[in-house]
């Protein structure tokens, strides 16, 4: 028997109409360090409908790939909007690659039109001469392009040619809307390609009460990144539900951050934890009005327990820690505390690296393959699936990345019987010292709660007696003694006897990826080069 229920295809589309339609009067607001530029939704809708009219007249057609090489702003969101609405792909382009990755994801990834940011022009044209498929370049601002050759269009010029309208076509859900390329750690980045339905079906999965409740009352402050997983899908939530955007294009500092929150009285800010942290440092010393925040979320990395507590105490929120990969659109589990925990028992459960919502089926499976309990003791590889969840990667099989149809996250953790996931590590950072795991991250967050230790990264290094040891490599604050003595002692309470660290390295600062987080294959590359100054103390706590 079927339904009598409409074929409605789950489209952006069907998105882009609600929001222009029902939210015309939300805005956008483009940060440019002066005076922030404007935009209505109903004005960003028209802009975006020039725009599919221009790709279309430069010949971009169906399943054609648009690169954007852009900061967030408003041009970058009419892309959004615009080019998986006509039918196309739009591929968002990490500007921290470095430029054979950059290269290599552009080339990848067949893109037609690139669309950048004039201040990006330099990024793109270290790679122009290597890019294969791409036949026009539009340029978002008035810099000076001739570096990047003679096909360069200007945004403005562009769109202000086209009449208003477009003829949207009539479009598949299961087609292909977007598409993010991973920043793993070894081997070329992969393709992860979004279809219209998995954007819509996560789009109104996020926006559950238990995930993420936005309501045209709020204001987001997008600091994600537009390159990073589609900036943990905000855009579409956003536009969906009517929230007013703060776009804070290349101005990442917590300065700047500060003001935009101060002064467009944001509600709703979301980031890796080293911007949170940053943010935080920057409150604590200087006057900063955070008071209209109401929802503070938390992700890419684990957020240490310690943050989560100075910052409620600081503004009275808990930061919220979500969980996530590109391949899951990202989002899959927020940490909000459950019903009926006491008063103080909030961080605990804010620094849980999440509650599996519904959309996202999870497991975790032993070295074998067989599944494990949800417990919150059995410790296992966390699996995925889900309509948010890619099968595949674009162009590349990768079997070795699926099992019995589930997505190998590469996480290694326990969850409880309410669904709470407790990651305590990546698979290939956890340290395995006499044959037990010790956890990297439990380690680190342990560390950031030392008043001196402004960020901690903690590594398996070789060990002649058990095979590898941990080495603690921390960022001081200024003037901060180098007391490794001290710090051992002060996890001694906190961690196993066998997990304090014995070697130690005072570092300036911490690697990071494209996308803010700890880089430790850069850490284990500069240990195993002898660039780094290790401390070792006497006697080895692994006999503890």
């Amino acid at each position: 028997m079927l339904s009598t229920m409409m074929d409605f295809p789950l489209t952006i589309q069907h998105i882009f109409r609600h929001g222009r339609r029902v939210h015309g009067d939300s805005e956008i607001v483009t940060w440019t360090g002066g005076e922030p530029r404007r935009a209505s939704f109903t004005e960003v809708a028209d802009r975006a409908e020039r725009l599919a009219a221009a790709l279309k007249r430069l010949g971009v057609g169906p399943g054609d790939r648009v690169g954007t090489l852009q900061w967030n702003n408003q041009e970058h969101f009419e892309a959004y909007l615009a080019v998986p609405g006509m039918g196309a792909v739009v591929h968002t382009l990490n500007l921290r690659l470095f430029p054979d990755q950059l290269a290599y994801v552009v080339n990848h990834g067949e893109d037609k039109v690139v669309i950048v940011d004039d201040s990006l022009i330099p990024v793109l044209a270290r790679v122009r001469d290597r890019l294969k498929t791409v036949k026009r370049i539009v340029v978002v601002g008035t810099g000076e392009a001739s570096a990047l050759g003679e096909d360069v269009l200007r945004y403005d010029e562009l769109i202000g040619a086209e009449a208003p309208g477009f003829a949207w076509p009539d479009l598949d859900e299961r087609s292909a809307a977007a598409m993010c390329y991973t920043t793993g750690t070894t081997g070329d980045p992969k393709g992860v390609v979004y279809s219209h339905r998995s954007i819509f079906l996560h789009t109104f999965g996020v926006g559950q009460g238990p995930a993420i409740p936005l309501t045209e009352r709020d204001r987001i402050l997008a600091i994600v990144p537009m390159f990073h997983a589609l900036s943990w899908g905000l855009p579409y939530l956003g536009w969906s539900c009517g929230a007013d955007f703060v776009m804070p294009g290349p101005f990442l500092q917590a300065e700047p951050l500060a003001r935009m929150i101060a002064s467009e009285r944001v509600t709703y800010v979301s980031a890796v934890p080293t911007i949170l942290n940053d943010l935080l440092r920057y409150a604590e010393g200087h006057e900063t009005d955070l008071s209209s925040l109401r929802i503070v979320m938390g992700g890419g990395a684990a957020v240490p327990r310690a943050l989560i507590e100075r910052f409620h105490e600081k503004t009275g929120l808990w930061i919220v820690q979500g969980w996530g990969m590109t391949e899951t659109s990202p989002v899959a589990a927020l940490a909000w505390p459950p019903r009926g925990i006491r008063d103080g028992e909030q961080p605990e459960w804010c620094a849980k690296t999440g509650r599996v919502f519904a959309g996202v089926e999870m497991r975790i499976v032993d070295d074998g393959g067989d599944e494990l309990p949800w417990d919150g003791k059995a410790v296992g590889e966390i699996e995925v699936r889900g309509p948010w969840v890619t099968g595949s990667y674009y162009r590349n099989p990768a079997p070795e990345r699926f099992h019995d149809g589930w997505l190998r996250t590469g996480d290694v953790g326990s969850v409880d019987p309410r669904g709470y996931i407790q990651i305590t590590d990546r698979a290939k950072d956890v340290i395995k010292s006499g044959g037990e795991w010790i956890s990297s991250v439990e380690v680190e967050n342990h560390l950031m709660g030392h008043p001196d230790v402004v960020e901690a990264a903690v590594i398996g290094v070789p060990d002649p007696t058990w095979d590898e040891r941990p080495l603690a490599c921390l960022v001081l604050k200024e003037g901060s003694e180098r007391n490794a003595e001290a710090l051992r002692g002060f996890l001694c309470d906190k961690v196993a006897g066998w997990w304090l660290p014995e070697r130690w390295a005072f570092i300036s600062e911490i690697p990071r990826t494209s996308v803010g987080k700890f880089d430790k294959k850069v850490l284990r590359a500069r240990h195993a080069n002898g660039e780094l100054e290790v401390v070792e103390l006497e006697g080895s706590s692994r006999t503890a």
